[in-house]
This record gives structure tokens, C-alpha cells and sequence, in this order.
């Protein structure tokens, strides 16, 4: 066969990745063209290195072995070579020595080492060779090679070693354990942190585009660098005009003397590549994209912008933009504001990631009216590189930011998403707004891939990850006020404090409606003293009845209500239970009732946050006891026992697929076998298409039987005459036969089952299916027509803890019908739990299984009774090729440059 005839490689093995010191790189499959770019890259790499590859001194390549380097089949023979700058930076291949086993070996160019690109090679080959049928990788390493030896043992598979004739042999089976799992997301969290801490704390910054004129973005990006007083050094360049501001224009980024660390960028779009060129050449670390004219503008806009993200990234380059408003750090030892916003926000603890520009600029003026302050902030415009999951990343580790807040328009990698946002959520609370929840609309320069689960699964991963979910604005600043200087309250107990009844009682019932318990009410003479004001907050404070304190302060005419005010700074200092306050109807921090920050916030911890209405504080503190209870509530990974037998699984699916390759609906045989495999039992069940094989079947199973029809427009009627239950014995199962076949039509068609009557229960539905964007998605509700139509369900992203589970029940609006509802009996809920955390482990272990539908389960007090089930099949290429190796996320159409 000749290298023509081999079929090209599967298109998700090329990627752009992100190496170790945050910077990029572009991995792709070996191609019989790469001739020269290995000629060239060979004679770039050390001896000793050669002499670690080949073990033996080999200065040269032949013409043989250039041909068995760069022409492979992709099957058993698989290589990949790393790419920077239109040049080849290492080479990684695996050879099949025999079935199922790899031998493996890499060579990175020298001054590239120590930048994490043989794990990246690493993990690429095994995930090719996961596809391709091998489950172990073999090598053979000098011993003296102590970095590569490392690389295998830092993987995080179990390796095992030998050593004979001088060689280190090593071996180790390439499936991805928990544990090579763990080292990866470590590695991903450390490079991606480390590239944004590269924007945030940059020791010299170019401005391209800077202009003369005044009022063009050029002119005031430097303005607002140099008023917000940028500590590290400021370039301006501009080849048209000698200088800027009164700072010398240099020609291009490369004419500049000093090393750049990152550049704005503010210069028409056709120029933009240009100057991703010339940042290149110079060593720039990011960019910031300031100009328009890409994504947002339609489809030429967004070939622009692929071709800028593509280009940007094969030399290195993360991006940030286009069409951004810019970045900006308030650390007192940075203070860079790289953005169009004139308003530099107050030093606070509040990270913010927004997308759109203008609203962004009304972000800040909002964030400096309420004194509340930021640590760090972005607007990342068409966010076509860093995303909001970069930022997560930097903000998990960087002590400066105590409370996440993101206004997200659109989910490139949702799941992703979710990953982060669990880990983060653990030390630090992320309150999130979300456009378009309702619509699912995306902004025009966003390119996101289609979405199969409904609305509500986006809620229920947000509230699975921990995240603070808010409607608006307004609220999410409500809510981070109270997070970024009140400590979190350890229960839904809430006394109210006050010189109003009426605003008292407002607050009752706004608590009540939220879910808070009022415990206590204090009521004030309308004009308090001071004193009298303190006494009633230690009351409610010292109370262990309570949890948090609302104090509602409405001043008598000619009154400043300055006493009350250091009354409320003084206790809200010391409390260590939240204090909030409508305060004289301010919002935000107002000045009287700020601590002093050491940190040099604007405001400390212990500061009072006021808000202009009773309801506004109420409703933030609901959301706050929210995420106190997430965060409290005991949690741990499922049980072993839910584990199932997942080699038999994908064998029984893969059979399927073989049987039927454009996939399609399990049998009931092949069904029954996949869910035991899990350790679910499906309720007998025999399918009949005569009167005659009905009542062997009931006799079979001793009557008591159910008789309906289960073709996919008939089971799930609400009116149930697809099914006739209890028949006793042939006259009534005759009859039941006739009235049946005269409903429901031809009993073939119709697919009549015979079954025995299960134990009495409620009828519950389990389901799941494999979302193009989430991965696998898992839900639970009532079974039923009503549940249907008001959309009665509970959502979740596999894998499932026992916390995601048990929270699963409870939270559908139809649980009392488990707990007893009316006189009837509990039901099992660990049963139905360990049901859902299952079939959760399914979807998760399986992602040829692209639906399955537990459709009736019977739910009783002694376990639960599968009677109606489906699954369907469907082949994939790429489907969650992502999850075991680190790549960055290509828009849906993308191509992605060499």
C-alpha cells in the first residue's frame, strides 16, 4: 500500500495546545511533506540528545529513515510532531510490537525542553492509541536519560520498570486512570493560570496603534495606562507620527529596545495579522485585541478571526479579544488598565469577567459607584482564545481575589466549565449572570457548537459546580458585596432588626418567600439612639437561634444617622455571623459603613453592605445561605458498588454498532445485558404478536399480568389505554387482547409485551443522553403527562457524587410523592439514588450510548422495579476525544492553521 492510499487522520488528532510556561503550540499527525521541517529540526537538536533517542551517535538522517519518520499508517504506525513558528519542535511516535502493545519514544529540540511538551506528545499518542486499540505503551530509555524516565513515571499510569544490557525498559497499560487524569487537569490548571498571570502582571507594555489624535482608542488606551498610573514600562508604536503623548512612536514592535510582555492592539482589522507578526518576531507574551470588525460582523469577520486566533497561536500567542475592552489589575504594585474604560475601579476582592465591551465599561463605572472594588478585570470581547475558564484558572490561585463574579453571553466548554467551577467553588464563591437562559441566544462574535440538552441542564450544572446563579446585574452585585465582606452564615435563621414595621415586615415576608426562616424581630422606636441600636444587633447577633442579621435603618427628618452608622461598622467588624443593611436606602458600601482594609481595599472585611430596598438585601442573603449550605453539605464520590463492568459494556455496545454501523435501538436483549452490566435489572418482559404466544407467556408467569403496547408513539400515553393490567387468567386476557388490538391497531406494529404485574409503587423516569457540548447529561422526575408538561425534571453532568444524587430526588417540584406524600408510603430513595447515580455511570463509562431512557420505573418502599426501557447507539469519531488530553477549544468550523 503506498502512503496515497492510507486514509488521512482523524481530524480531532490536530489541536493547538498550551505548554507548561503558558504559551502555545500546534500539535498535529506526521505528514509525508514534513521532509524538510525534520531535516531542519534534526539538525537543530543536540548529540546528546540524539545519542538519548537513537543510543548511539547518530549526527545524521538517512534518506530511509526520513521516509520511515514522516510516512506512518495511523494505526499501528502513529506520529505527531509539535509546531511553533512554521518550525518543528519535537516529534513523539508509537510502533505496534504486538496486538494491544506500543513501544513509544520522543525527541523535543533542546532549547525547547523543561516547557512540558513530552507529556503533551505524551498524552496525544496514547489517547490516538486508546482509538486505535492499544492499551499499553513500552519504551526503552538510557539510563543517564533522567528526564524522559521522569516523564513516563509523571504521567500518572502505573509503570513498571526493568533494567538489562544497559537499558531501562519500562511499561505501562495507557488507560486513563483516575490518578493520569489528576495529573493532566493539574498540568492544564498550572499552564493556563500561568498565561493570564502573564497579562495581569506584565512588566512592559505596547500600545500598537497609538495616534495624536485626539479621542481615537489608540490615544486613549495610553491615557488611561498612563492616568491609571502603570508601573512597569509603556510603549507606544505608530509608524505614521514620531511620537504620542509625549512618548517616542516606534515603527514597529520589534524597533522597540526592551523586551514587551504583552501588546494592545488598536489598529484596523485587515492589519491585525500583521501585527501578530510582528509581536511574534519581538517575543510578546499575549495580546489584547482591541479592534472590531471580526466575528461580531458576520462570516467574512469570522474568517478573519479564525485566521487570527490560528496564527496568533502557531506562534505561541494567547489572545485576549477581538472586539475587547481590555484588562485591567488594581494590584498597587501593577495597576495596568490596558482598557478603554476611563474608569479605574477601586482595589477590592472581586475578580470580574464579562464578554461584551460596552457593557463592560458600565461594569466598572456600576463597580465604582458601590465602593465595592476589583481585584482583576476582563473583557474578553468575541473571547476567541482566553475564555472565562482561563481566568477561573488564575483566580483559584491568586490570594488578591476572595470572590469570582462573570456576566457570561455564551459556553464554548460548558463541561470544562463545570469541572473548574467545582474545584474554585470549594474555596471561593463565583457569582454568575447568564444571557439568553431563556432563548439561548449567542452574541454574533461568539462561535459555540449546538447544544441538545435543554435550558434547565445549564442551571442544574451551575448549581451542581457551586455557582451562584443570578438574573441580573443588579444582583450579582448584591450578592458579591455581601460575599467580599461578610463571613458566610451557617443556616437559613434570619433576624430582622429595624425602626420601621413596616420595612420589618417587608422583609419577613421577602425572606419567607426565599426560603430563609425569620427566627427573630426586633423592633426600634422609629428615632433610636445609638446605643439602643447596638444593644439590638448584639441581641440578635449573640442569639444561637440565628444566623444572619438584616438591620433596616429609615432616619427621622434632620438626622444624619452618623451614630447608627459606626454602630453598625463596629458590630459588622466583630460579628461572625453576616450583618446586611438597608441603610438610609444606599447600595453598594457606603463610606460610614466602611472598615479599613490593610490590604488597601477600598473596603475590609466587616464592612456593612447597604441595600436600597429590604427585598434586594433579602434576596442576596437567600442566595449566599445557598451556597453556605452547598458548601456544608457532606459529599464524597459515588459507591464502589455503583461502579459497573464497563469492559463488558463497550463490548456489547462496539457488538451492536458492528451489527447495525449507522447505530440505531438496542434490543431487548442487548438492552437487558447493558444494564446488568451496571447492576440494573430490567422487569421480565416477552413480546407477543399473537393471542396464542400472549397466553403462553402468562402462563408462564404464573398471571397476574400486564398487557400493553410499547411502540415509541404509543407508550407513553396519558390516557394509558395502551395497557391492560392484572389479567388473571385467558377469558380476561382474550378480552383484554380485543380491546387492545382494537385501540392501539395491529399488535406487531404496536409491539405488544406481556409482563407480570410489578410491586405497586410511584412511577418515576430515569434518562440519559450525550450532549454534543456537555458530554453525557443524566435527569430524574415523576413519571407522567403533568411532570411532562410543566418540565418537572432534575438535571445533572455525570459523574455523579452521592450529594448530586440525593439533591437530583429532592429537588423536582413533585418529591413529597416519594416521602410519604398524603398517608402513602416512603419510598426506597437510596434505591431510586443508587438508580440514577448508575445510570449516570453509564452514560459516563459509554459514549457510543447516546440516549437511554429509563421510561417507567416503579419506585415502592422495598426498591424499584424497571418495567419500560430504550437505549440508542450512534457511532462517533470525536466524541469526548477532549477529556483525556489537553488541547484549546476550536470553534465549531474552524481550521486550524499549521
Amino acid at each position: 500500500m503506498t502512503q496515497a492510499d492510507i486514509p488521512a487522520p482523524p481530524e480531532h488528532w490536530e489541536a493547538d495546545v498550551l505548554l507548561r510556561d503558558g504559551r502555545t503550540a500546534h500539535i498535529r499527525p506526521v505528514r509525508p511533506d514534513d521532509r524538510e521541517l525534520l531535516l531542519e529540526f534534526y539538525d537543530r537538536v543536540s548529540d546528546e540528545s540524539k545519542y538519548y533517542r537513537f543510543f548511539s551517535p547518530m549526527p545524521r538522517l538517512s534518506d530511509r529513515d526520513v521516509t520511515r519518520f514522516t510516512h506512518v499508517d495511523y494505526v499501528d504506525r502513529v506520529a505527531f510532531v509539535l509546531t511553533l513558528q512554521g518550525q518543528m519542535i519535537a516529534i513523539g511516535r508509537y510502533d505496534v510490537v504486538e496486538p494491544g502493545e506500543a513501544e513509544v519514544a520522543f525527541l523535543v529540540e533542546d532549547r525547547h525542553q523543561g516547557r512540558g511538551i513530552a507529556q503533551i506528545l505524551l498524552e496525544h499518542l496514547a489517547q490516538a492509541g486508546r482509538e486505535r486499540g492499544v492499551d499499553r505503551f513500552v519504551a526503552e530509555v538510557l539510563p543517564d536519560n533522567v528526564r524522559m524516565i521522569q516523564t513516563f513515571r509523571d504521567a500518572g499510569y502505573k509503570v513498571t520498570s526493568g533494567y538489562e544490557d544497559g537499558v531501562v525498559s519500562l511499561e505501562f497499560p495507557i488507560e486513563p486512570t483516575e490518578t493520569a487524569i489528576g495529573v493532566m487537569l493539574g498540568r492544564e490548571h498550572e499552564a493556563e493560570a500561568r498565561s493570564i498571570h502573564r497579562f495581569f502582571n506584565p512588566r512592559s507594555v505596547a500600545v500598537i496603534g497609538a495616534s495624536r489624535r485626539q479621542e481615537t482608542i489608540g490615544r486613549v488606551l495610553v491615557r488611561n495606562l498612563v492616568t491609571g498610573d502603570f508601573t512597569g514600562r509603556l510603549y507606544v508604536v505608530n509608524p505614521n507620527t514620531a511620537a504620542v503623548s509625549g512618548m517616542p512612536a516606534y515603527k514597529s514592535v520589534n524597533e522597540i529596545p526592551d523586551e514587551v510582555d504583552v501588546a494592545v492592539v488598536a489598529v484596523p482589522a485587515e492589519a491585525v495579522q500583521d501585527v501578530v507578526l510582528d509581536c511574534a518576531a519581538k517575543g510578546v507574551h499575549g495580546l489584547v485585541v482591541i479592534s472590531s470588525g471580526f466575528a461580531e460582523t458576520g462570516e467574512e469577520g469570522r474568517q478573519r478571526q479564525r485566521r487570527l486566533v490560528g496564527l496568533s497561536r502557531s506562534y505561541g500567542l494567547r489572545l485576549i479579544g477581538p472586539n475587547a475592552l481590555g484588562i485591567v489589575n488594581t494590584d498597587p504594585n501593577v495597576r495596568i488598565n490596558a482598557s478603554l474604560a476611563p474608569v479605574m475601579p477601586p482595589r477590592g476582592r472581586a475578580g470580574f469577567f464579562c464578554q461584551s465591551g460596552a457593557l463592560g465599561s458600565a461594569i466598572l463605572e456600576k463597580v465604582k459607584n458601590r465602593g465595592l472594588g476589583l481585584s482583576t478585570f476582563v473583557s474578553a470581547g468575541n473571547r476567541a482564545d482566553v475564555s472565562g475558564n482561563d481566568l477561573l484558572q488564575y483566580w483559584e490561585e491568586d490570594e488578591s481575589t476572595e470572590v469570582v463574579m462573570m456576566y457570561l453571553e455564551s459556553l464554548g466548554n460548558p463541561r470544562k466549565f463545570s469541572r473548574i467551577a467545582r474545584r474554585v467553588s470549594q474555596r471561593k464563591p463565583i457569582v454568575a449572570v447568564r444571557s439568553g437562559r431563556t432563548t439561548q441566544g449567542v452574541p454574533m462574535g461568539h462561535a459555540v457548537r449546538k447544544i441538545a440538552a435543554p435550558p434547565q441542564a445549564v442551571d442544574a450544572m451551575f448549581r451542581q459546580a457551586g455557582v451562584i446563579q443570578v438574573d441580573t446585574l443588579e444582583d450579582m452585585f448584591d450578592v458579591a458585596q455581601l460575599l467580599a465582606h461578610q463571613p458566610l452564615p451557617r443556616g437559613r435563621r434570619v433576624a430582622i432588626v429595624g425602626n420601621s414595621d413596616a420595612l420589618g415586615l417587608l422583609a419577613a415576608d421577602a425572606a419567607a418567600s426565599v426560603g430563609l426562616v425569620v427566627n427573630k424581630q426586633i423592633a426600634l422606636p422609629t428615632e433610636p439612639t445609638a446605643e439602643e441600636f447596638e444593644d439590638a444587633l448584639d441581641s440578635a447577633i449573640d442569639d444561637p437561634e440565628v444566623d444572619a442579621v438584616v438591620a433596616v435603618y429609615i432616619p427621622p427628618l434632620s438626622v444624619s444617622g452618623e451614630d447608627v452608622a459606626n454602630v453598625l461598622a463596629a458590630v459588622g467588624e466583630q460579628s461572625d455571623k453576616p450583618l446586611l443593611a438597608s441603610f438610609l436606602g444606599a447600595e453598594g458600601i457606603p463610606e460610614l459603613l466602611r472598615v479599613p482594609d490593610v490590604a488597601g481595599s477600598t473596603a475590609g472585611r466587616g464592612s456593612v453592605p447597604s441595600y436600597s430596598s429590604v427585598e434586594s438585601a433579602v434576596r442576596a442573603l437567600a442566595k449566599v445561605v445557598e451556597y453556605a449550605v452547598w458548601l456544608r453539605t457532606p459529599d464524597g464520590p459515588a459507591p464502589e458498588d455503583d461502579r459497573g463492568d464497563v469492559l463488558a459494556a463497550r463490548t456489547l455496545v462496539h457488538r451492536a454498532l458492528a451489527a447495525r454501523p449507522g447505530g440505531g435501538e438496542l434490543n431487548r436483549d442487548e438492552l437487558a445485558q447493558l444494564l446488568a452490566a451496571y447492576g440494573i435489572e430490567v422487569w421480565p418482559t416477552v413480546a407477543v404478536e399473537s393471542l396464542e404466544e400472549a397466553q403462553r407467556s402468562a402462563e408462564d408467569l404464573g398471571w397476574d399480568v400486564v398487557l400493553k403496547a410499547t411502540a415509541e408513539h404509543l407508550r407513553e400515553r396519558p390516557d394509558q389505554a395502551h395497557v391492560v393490567r392484572n389479567i388473571r387468567g385467558p377469558v380476561e386476557l382474550r378480552e383484554a387482547w380485543r380491546t387492545l388490538t382494537a385501540t392501539v391497531g395491529d399488535p406487531a406494529d404496536a409491539r405488544f409485551v406481556v409482563q407480570k404485574v410489578a410491586p405497586p409503587g410511584v412511577p418515576i423516569t430515569v434518562r440519559s443522553i450525550e450532549d454534543p457540548l456537555f458530554g453525557p447529561v443524566v435527569s430524574f422526575g415523576i413519571s407522567g403527562p403533568l411532570s411532562e408538561l410543566v418540565g418537572d425534571r432534575s438535571y445533572r453532568i455525570p459523574p455523579l457524587s452521592q450529594r448530586d444524587a440525593a439533591a437530583m430526588v429532592r429537588e423536582v417540584k413533585a418529591a413529597p410523592m416519594l416521602f410519604g406524600y398524603r398517608g402513602s408510603e416512603v419510598v426506597d430513595v437510596a434505591e431510586v439514588e443508587r438508580l440514577i447515580r448508575r445510570v449516570a455511570a453509564l452514560q459516563n463509562d459509554v459514549p457510543q450510548l447516546s440516549a437511554l431512557d429509563l421510561s417507567l420505573v416503579l419506585a415502592g418502599p422495598h426498591g424499584a422495579s424497571v418495567l419500560t426501557a430504550t437505549a440508542k447507539v450512534e457511532p462517533v469519531a470525536d466524541r469526548r476525544s477532549d477529556w483525556f488530553v489537553r488541547r484549546l477549544l476550536t470553534p465549531p468550523g474552524d481550521t486550524i492553521p499549521q
